[in-house]
């Protein structure tokens, strides 16, 4: 059986690991999405679009905080950098941008550029697995009878073999899309989380690593800590909007 095109892992203590590690951790912090135990950590921003003709041309958050006379810094939250709940889903801020940071999704194209680089902090590039979550609603049967590796808050996930090049695959059926919500290699060097609830990808990594991230151009990069905490309530410098 497969899925997105890559082999599933019926064996998911390959993964037990971090399961372990991420349960230790204090809810909605960061490492409670990657475990808290490696050397530095990064966050890596969702961009929002602008439309332009068929292109939708990324837009940083920093480009949105600008905008909004808000500050940008590592633990910006998206309603409180744009100043309102309803730009989480439908609402956009012409002409600078038209449509929200994909929520519980990495791109394909950062996937793309992250994984050039995390592919040059493996001795494993070519043997990694990918985990995406299953309760989307467009699953079927057979899929939510396979073994799943058990994480906190309900988010087990189904795990697939390939490689760190494998991140930019689409794992669920067209015409949805959804990227991985969990990878790493064989030799445990990185571990990437994107929670199907925030607008952002968690890394943990070495040092080398992570200023490798933060250095790669086409992605928005800050650094982050295991203590951080992650909700889109969770700013700690702008204000939070009105819930109206």
């Amino acid at each position: 059986m497969q899925l997105g095109g890559l082999p599933i892992e019926l064996d998911v203590t390959v993964g037990s690991w971090i399961a372990d590690a991420v349960g230790r951790a204090h809810w909605s912090t960061v490492g409670s999405l990657v475990p808290a135990d490696f050397p530095a950590f990064a966050r890596v921003l969702h961009p929002a679009y602008r439309y332009d003709g068929d292109d939708d041309v990324e837009i940083g958050w920093g480009d949105v905080a600008a905008l909004n006379g808000t500050t940008a810094h590592p633990r910006m939250q998206w309603p409180a950098v744009t100043g309102g709940w309803e730009y989480l889903t439908e609402d956009s801020q012409p002409p600078t941008w038209d449509g929200t940071p994909a929520e519980g999704h990495l791109p394909c194209t950062l996937a793309a550029r992250m994984a050039a680089v995390l592919a040059r902090h493996t001795t494993t590039p070519d043997r990694c697995w990918l985990g995406r979550w299953v309760g989307f609603g467009y699953d079927t049967a057979e899929l939510r009878e396979v073994p799943r590796l058990p994480l906190p808050r309900a988010r087990d996930v189904v795990l697939v073999q390939g490689s760190a090049d494998d991140a930019v695959r689409n794992l669920a059926p067209e015409p949805s899309e959804q990227s991985a919500n969990l990878w790493w290699p064989a030799d445990r060097a990185w571990v990437v989380a994107t929670d199907i609830d925030l607008m952002s990808t968690y890394v943990a990594g070495s040092e080398a690593c992570i200023a490798d991230l933060l250095a790669t151009p086409g992605l928005e990069v800050v650094p982050a800590s295991p203590d951080d905490r992650v909700g889109h309530a969770d700013d700690p410098v702008n204000p939070a909007p009105d819930r109206g």
